[in-house]
């Protein structure tokens, strides 16, 4: 993946933008593919990404770090507002909560799920989900308040 500076934000809304990268037309963050996680589906409202936390995503005591937690819930959250974001405009993160349910193991293969409840001129609101694919378990739950804006 390269820089996303190379996106147009001028000419495509969010969704566009965000099956782009879905589909592999556009890059996308460079840190998903660092930490281990890709968007692999996009609707108007609602973006999936699917990880896998490995060794280098972990804390001193050998469990997945928090931070892995809220890098894909904020990724999933903030492109599910995104795909409702008009062309001419961007947005960025405000704030984001994360609740950890329970610890998800090395090397399980999750999925992150991103619904935006709002979408605004200037704001959008999101929630999200970590569940694990193959038991269908509750690992994370978060929330967030992104700001949209126009690009000049």
């Amino acid at each position: 993946m390269t820089s996303t500076a190379s996106i147009d934000y001028s000419t495509q809304n969010g969704l566009d933008l965000m099956l782009d990268i879905v589909e592999g037309r556009s890059p996308g963050a460079p840190l998903a593919k660092t930490l281990g996680f890709t968007p692999v589906t996009a609707e108007r409202g609602h973006v999936v990404f699917h990880g896998t936390p490995l060794q280098h995503t972990t804390n001193p005591h050998g469990g997945v770090h928090g931070g892995w937690y809220g890098a894909i819930l904020d990724s999933c959250m903030a492109c599910a507002v995104w795909t409702n974001v008009p062309a001419g405009s961007a947005y960025t993160t405000l704030e984001y909560k994360v609740n950890i349910i329970r610890a998800i193991p090395q090397g399980m293969k999750v999925e992150a799920i991103g619904t935006s409840d709002h979408a605004g001129r200037s704001t959008g609101i999101a929630r999200g989900e970590i569940r694990g694919i193959e038991n269908g378990k509750l690992y994370a739950m978060g929330s967030t308040t992104c700001m949209i804006f126009k690009i000049p």
